[in-house]
């Protein structure tokens, strides 16, 4: 849409207020509101003013001003808010310079884009997330000098078989079996159906939903691919929509990644391709049915694994999820239909458009438009320097010896790993200058200070059963 289009959009769906929605650097919306009368067309280059230095990362407050910049191409009516209110995405812009702020996610994600064209590689690099997630009838959290716990629970929790419910009526989900299982079992059907239809409403396209391995309501739902900073755009709605939902019907929805032990947690896999002038770059006669372009894509995501998971799996509980044993894979190794590998390619279909890679290790506390930055560069970087991913590894690697496992890389076992292996690996995101230094240092020293440093310091309950008689 254009500015205008947008006021007479506004305008026939007899619009009150005004919602403008932008991202911090961690990946969290944040928004303000403003009547319709203050939407002006010029608003869409003039923008609104705000306090940068109370957003996390961001300015300091000497000089804290920053502009929110309306983009008219992402209005739409929000399907949550009482008041009729249209809602836009904002970039981030200096009020003196009038310059695109670095820190800015979608900013960035906007110049991966310029820069994929720059190479000659291609024109547009498409992503497609599977951001699962779980929904909870309960969640209680405290942490104190003298106590510290967690209580979740959910009507679908196989811990509650013998719970008194006035009638427990059982078809609650044993481990790992939540795959595919019908109503009763499945009591978030009619939830997720409406998250669908609210997505839907919304213009994004959704391809399944189903429940998924874990017990006590996990779920996934999948959109349709779409370029990158659309996807970035279509991720924030779909959390937007799935906590709403949930919240609507009583319940409560997390992407935390490792909320439940001895479960499986939460991934975001993500699919992604290369295309250039509307042909797949991916598809070949290589491995897989892929081109010599796509494994050299692969070579670049293996070689950085350790740096990018700083953006793919960014917090202390990411790993929690990144452990042997589980569906989520730690071996950097590469695989045609094998869910095992940490990148798989998709076989479903023999058509050259379905040709992609699926990153499997990525997780949903991820800020999307910075992780499938961090892909794409690694990607690219692969590319351009033609790096050899090595042999395929066609087996179940859960099953395989030490020995077998001998030369295969794996992922980053904490999240101080990962940034220790970005602060020494990250030359290739700052090529076209997608990524800068200072987004980088920020972001290192921010996880460090407020994440890991205080939770380094608090002792987990399962230490006093491990250690209190010791």
């Amino acid at each position: 849409m254009t500015p205008k289009e947008v006021i007479e959009f506004a305008k026939k769906n007899d619009v009150k207020m005004v919602d403008l929605k932008f991202l911090d650097i961690l990946g969290t919306w944040q928004h303000f509101l403003v009547p319709i009368s203050e939407l002006k067309e010029e608003s869409f280059e003039e923008g609104f003013g705000f306090d940068g230095s109370s957003i996390r990362g961001w300015q300091p407050i000497h000089a804290s001003d920053m502009l929110v910049v309306p983009d008219p191409d992402t209005a739409i009516i929000d399907p949550f808010i009482e008041v009729p209110t249209l809602s836009l995405i904002c970039n981030i812009v200096d009020p003196i310079t009038r310059e695109p702020y670095d820190k800015d996610p979608r900013y960035i994600a906007q110049k991966a884009e310029n820069y994929l064209k720059s190479t000659g590689i291609g024109d547009t690099a498409y992503f497609g997330p599977e951001a699962e997630f779980f929904i909870f009838d309960d969640i209680r959290y405290a942490s104190d000098p003298n106590y510290a716990f967690y209580f979740i629970d959910s009507i679908e929790g196989i811990w509650n078989t013998g719970r008194e419910e006035n009638p427990n009526l059982g078809y609650k989900i044993r481990h790992k079996e939540g795959y595919f299982p019908v109503m009763p079992s499945d009591s978030l059907t009619d939830l997720r159906n409406e998250m669908v239809q609210v997505l839907i409403s919304l213009g994004i396209d959704v391809e399944a939903a189903h429940h998924e391995v874990a017990t006590a309501g996990q779920g996934e739902i999948d959109m349709r691919y779409d370029s990158l900073v659309k996807m970035g755009d279509k991720l924030m709605w779909f959390k937007y929509v799935v906590r709403n939902v949930a919240r609507k019907h009583g319940k409560v929805a997390t992407f935390m990644p490792k909320p439940l032990y001895n479960d499986n947690g939460c991934g975001m896999h993500t699919h992604q391709s290369i295309w250039k002038e509307g042909k797949p770059v991916f598809a070949g006669d290589k491995y897989g049915g892929l081109s010599e372009i796509a494994m050299w894509y692969i070579g670049g995501i293996i070689k950085h694994a350790a740096a990018i998971a700083a953006f793919t799996n960014p917090t202390v509980n990411s790993y929690r999820r990144l452990v042997p044993g589980f569906e989520a894979p730690v071996n950097l190794a590469y695989s045609s239909r094998n869910r095992s590998a940490a990148i798989r390619i998709p076989m479903y279909s023999p058509s050259p458009k379905a040709k992609r890679i699926e990153v499997r290790f990525p997780d949903p506390t991820a800020n999307g438009y910075l992780a499938f930055t961090a892909m794409l560069m690694a990607g690219l970087d692969g590319i351009m320097n033609k790096i050899d991913p090595g042999e395929p590894l066609d087996k179940d690697i859960y099953s395989l010896s030490p020995e077998e496992l001998k030369g295969v890389p794996q992922m980053p076992a904490s999240l101080e790993e990962a940034l220790d292996a970005l602060e020494k690996d990250h030359e290739f995101l700052l090529k076209g200058d997608v990524f800068t230094e200072e987004v980088i240092q920020t972001w290192i020293e921010y996880k460090r200070e407020k994440e890991i440093a205080p939770l380094r310091q608090r002792p987990n309950p399962y230490e006093f059963f491990l250690y209190f008689d010791a």
